[in-house]
């Protein structure tokens, strides 16, 4: 389970822009550091669910989208009371998940809703010194902070699953 911001720049296979059904993406640069990471993990699948149901690759466009949806009372985030039965239909239990929303003041709400409703005692991520809700992007500006967020994601997750192993042993 990968947790991110919201639908960046990816845009469905099929060419349906329907919020409402699962769908097969064509990915955006994003995605792609996530796939870096499962293809050195071994990982054959990631499920990605957004801190948010709004669609818009940039922020500076987003956060206002988001706090006109708030004021309005129009729900937008699958870790919201009102859909929980969304969450638990989509939400897959039992293995790693990765927090890598960013590290934003402005989804502090979001971020501290989507811990709450996933309630996991080790997530996977990079998290900002003195913010347990702020878990760095896996796309940084910086190509060098790019390559090492995606190795310190390897690291944590290739523990994980040693741990993992461990346990039968």
């Amino acid at each position: 389970m990968v947790v991110m911001m919201n639908p960046g720049g990816c845009k469905p296979v099929n060419g349906i822009d329907d919020n409402t059904i699962e769908s097969e993406a064509i990915p955006d640069r994003t995605q792609s550091q996530i796939m870096k990471v499962m293809t050195a993990c071994k990982l054959q699948y990631a499920r990605v669910l957004n801190l948010s149901d709004v669609c818009e690759p940039k922020s500076n466009k987003l956060f206002p989208k988001l706090l006109k949806m708030h004021k309005e009372g129009i729900p937008h985030s699958i870790f919201g009371p009102n859909r929980k039965d969304d969450f638990e239909s989509l939400f897959i239990k039992g293995g790693p998940i990765i927090y890598a929303w960013g590290v934003d003041k402005k989804l502090q709400d979001l971020a501290e809703m989507a811990i709450t409703t996933i309630n996991t005692e080790n997530p996977i991520g990079l998290v900002k010194d003195g913010y347990e809700c702020a878990y760095y992007h896996p796309l940084p500006q910086n190509y060098k902070k790019q390559v090492e967020w995606v190795d310190k994601i390897i690291e944590i997750l290739n523990n994980y699953k040693n741990q993992d192993l461990n346990k039968g042993v």
